[in-house]
């Protein structure tokens, strides 16, 4: 962890439910995470978060463009990269293998947290994730997101309902870059950037993603977390006011 950082002054610790699971499908993403903010709507003193990667796709936010990808529908379909636009904040962005993404998913309140402010936090991880690799970052004056030099190498965007926060935070670890010409992450025009270009040391998804989850509990002060493989998006969400057998 990086040396000296100081703890933010927030509410008790609260447990938090890691889910590591690596490739994703983004319809299988959207299913958890609705499934996540039911549950945590209902149980305000828990968090989850997700870490995973998708397939080849594009994500375009609330402040987003058609103009921000240049392939036209045709071209797209050929190469199978699906678009989907999401109520999150931010523009587009183009999700890859070797990206890791990062979607926690808390209720503010419960950490005397503002919007704004829990996104600045995401954004100073997304700095600290690339000083662990020797990488100087510094958030994106113009848009949520952190630049290494010039490029943005991590993306923000959330959305908050109910004061339960979902959608988050993309970092390049180790993709492809060539593809990432002809999407300009929110509306910026210079494609992104890599930790693994970036970077003088090796970088692995595996580390990407155990760092983040170590930023990400030091940052929000969580001092419980279960770690799971598999997910729960599958199962219907529980009923939470049952009639009790025998009424």
């Amino acid at each position: 962890m990086t040396a000296g950082q100081e703890q933010p002054d927030y509410a008790p610790p609260r447990p938090l439910s890691a889910y590591l699971l690596g490739g994703l499908p983004f319809d299988a993403l959207l299913a958890l995470q609705r499934r996540l903010v039911y549950d945590i709507s209902g149980d305000r003193d828990t968090a989850a978060l997700v870490l995973c990667d998708h397939p080849t796709g594009i994500t375009v936010g609330r402040e987003g463009s058609a103009a921000h990808v240049r392939p036209n529908p045709d071209v797209l379909a050929a190469r199978e990269w699906p678009v989907n636009w999401v109520a999150r904040g931010g523009g587009a962005v183009l999700h890859v293998p070797g990206q890791v993404a990062c979607y926690p998913v808390l209720a503010l309140d419960a950490l005397n947290l503002t919007a704004g402010r829990y996104v600045s936090e995401l954004v100073l991880a997304a700095c600290d994730l690339c000083r662990e690799f020797g990488v100087e970052a510094a958030p994106d004056p113009e848009r949520p997101g952190a630049r290494a030099n010039g490029r943005r190498v991590a993306h923000v965007g959330v959305a908050v309902r109910d004061g339960v926060t979902s959608f988050g935070l993309v970092v390049n670890a180790t993709p492809d870059l060539a593809p990432f010409r002809d999407v300009r992450c929110d509306g910026d025009p210079l494609p992104m950037t890599s930790l693994a270009r970036e970077s003088a040391h090796r970088v692995r998804v595996t580390t990407v993603r155990q760092l983040l989850l170590e930023l990400i509990v030091k940052r929000f002060g969580f001092d419980r977390v279960s770690v799971f493989h598999t997910h729960p998006a599958a199962l219907p969400p529980p009923t939470r006011h049952a009639i009790p057998h025998g009424s």
